[in-house]
């Protein structure tokens, strides 16, 4: 008992920390030793994970200082241990958006997430430790001595720190100017800190930002054509285009809609974001790309409201987690339970959607706007996305942990919710050509981001977008578009290979809708092309 008394609180947070090092960072280091390999970086790779090493011992001095140190130790241990599990196995970088993103994710979602890895990972790395942790006597100090003592270590580490970077200053200078994405992988470093600037931005500020509307008033144009418009934008899930057959991959994944005549399957275009979160609240945002910021936008008027103020029935059923906001001020159903949606056997099917959507359309006059949000190819247990009579592409991953599966059986099963989704698009236009030629009926498809399938280590979605990997980012848009539309086909099937991004929808929906705003004309490429548009601006909207 005599050692055991010996480990004050600071050198258990010196053993906590190389603990770290050594159990919460492989996929860290797995990247450092990819770019500086070991046989020749012997050197500073080990002084890389001295650096590691001192600057948890900081952090968690640091923290001690406001914290119990217990408290603060046991914060990092579950944190590492959870963190590291997706790291490791998917490639996840903990970081705001992405912990926006498990925020808003409902609780069915994250069992998807739930495995006996993570279990395993949680309890021996991080349950058991804390539980030693609080099991091990340390000396009774008083309450001033012992925040001395933390920041004296937190002293120490920084010294630690400098002796590391300047002992290989060349070395140091290129890793932190040229892999700044490395660094977003220390654990659990980043995710704490991800963590307080999400925190911070639920802080009550001195002016509460309030509710926008646009400065703008939206006016249905007068026209001669006596047919309203009946517009259902699909909203897909987790759907990448280099997986869609219309797009020239290799696999049959669109049977029923490279069937359909009027067909626009858009090549180039890439989303706001990685993540539902952002992606979904930003197509649909006055705001682009570039300017796109969540929070404001929860407080400002979208797309979906101008149209509403204009006059069109808007019309939004979910069986994602929800609408992220956008739907917060239009009539909204959702079809994750079986109270609305009767498909529902494994989980609740997007094809219970359509369910009642004629009895809708038939009691509501002038224009329609319905929105489908769908579950679409959400991961990592892609085998719930679809029935089973869909699993064409065999064998297909049955699990949820992802490295249990080979690749091809992890392609399989994300192929087969693309079949899927293929299927309920054919009957989404089903429907619409038999409301044809009474509507002008269209139907847009877009993806809110794209899914990594084990390239390069990495799976899942919501990397960083600065350094997000290509099939996360470049999404499928398709348009289907009935012969009595006013959406001159030619000139829109033009557009398919133009590079362009999620920003096109608001400004296309405004202008199939023919709505005009007092906001300035957009130099945006639209999806489609209306037909005599005497110019090709006056429709649309600008960033």
């Amino acid at each position: 008992m005599s050692l055991l008394y010996r480990l004050s609180p600071n050198r258990i947070i010196i053993a906590a920390a190389l603990f770290l090092v050594a159990t919460a960072n492989l996929t860290f280091f797995r990247a450092v030793l990819a770019l500086y390999p070991l046989a020749d970086n012997f050197g500073f790779v080990a002084s890389l994970a001295i650096l590691l090493a001192a600057c948890l011992t900081l952090l968690m001095s640091v923290f001690s200082l406001a914290l119990p140190w217990r408290w603060t130790v046991s914060l990092f241990l579950l944190t590492a241990a959870a963190s590291s599990y997706f790291s490791d196995q998917f490639g996840t970088v903990i970081d705001l958006d992405m912990i926006r993103n498990v925020y808003e994710t409902d609780a069915a979602e994250s069992m998807d997430l739930f495995s006996s890895g993570l279990i395993f990972r949680v309890f021996f790395l991080g349950i058991v430790p804390v539980a030693l942790l609080w099991w091990l006597p340390t000396p009774v100090t008083g309450f001033v001595r012992q925040k001395a003592f933390h920041a004296l270590t937190g002293l120490l580490a920084v010294g630690i720190m400098a002796i590391c970077v300047f002992g290989f200053s060349s070395q140091y200078a290129s890793f932190f100017r040229e892999h700044k994405t490395v660094r977003y992988y220390v654990s659990p470093a980043y995710p704490i800190y991800s963590a307080i600037q999400f925190a911070a931005s639920f802080a009550p500020s001195s002016a509460p930002l309030p509710f926008m509307a646009l400065d703008a008033v939206a006016n249905i144009l007068e026209s001669e054509d006596a047919h309203a418009e009946l517009v259902i934008l699909v909203v897909g899930e987790t759907a990448r285009a280099d997986h869609f057959s219309l797009n020239g991959y290799p696999r049959a994944t669109n049977p029923r809609l490279s069937l359909e005549a009027n067909i626009i399957s858009f090549s180039n275009i890439h989303s706001c974001g990685t993540s539902t979160a952002i992606s979904v609240p930003c197509m649909f945002s006055y705001s682009a790309h570039d300017g796109f910021d969540v929070k404001s936008a929860r407080n400002t008027e979208n797309g979906l409201d101008l149209l509403q103020k204009a006059g069109v029935n808007v019309l939004w059923r979910d069986n994602n987690s929800d609408s992220k906001g956008v739907a917060d001020r239009v009539p909204f159903e959702n079809f994750r339970s079986a109270e609305l949606n009767p498909v529902c056997d494994d989980e609740c099917r997007d094809i219970g959607m359509l369910d009642g959507l004629q009895g809708y359309i038939d009691a509501k006059s002038g224009d329609i706007l319905i929105v489908l949000h769908q579950m679409g190819s959400h991961g990592p247990a892609y085998h719930r996305r679809y029935p089973a009579e869909f699993e064409k592409f065999t064998p297909a991953c049955h699990s949820n942990e992802l490295a249990n599966c080979t690749q091809d059986e992890i392609v399989n099963a994300y192929d087969n919710t693309i079949l899927y989704t293929d299927y309920f698009l054919s009957e989404v236009i089903a429907l619409l050509k038999a409301n044809s030629p009474k509507y002008e009926a269209v139907m847009f498809y877009v993806s809110d981001h794209g899914e990594s399938l084990g390239e390069s280590g990495i799976y899942l979605h919501g990397m960083p977008y600065s350094f997000a990997p290509e099939a996360q980012t470049h999404v499928p848009v398709i348009a289907w578009i009935s012969p009595s539309s006013d959406i001159d086909y030619a000139q829109s099937l033009a557009l398919r290979d133009q590079a362009n991004s999620h920003d096109v929808v608001f400004d296309t929906l405004l202008d199939v809708f023919e709505v005009t705003t007092e906001l300035l004309p957009a130099a945006e490429v639209k999806l489609v092309v209306l037909e005599d548009e005497e110019d090709e601006n006056d429709h649309n909207v600008a960033r």
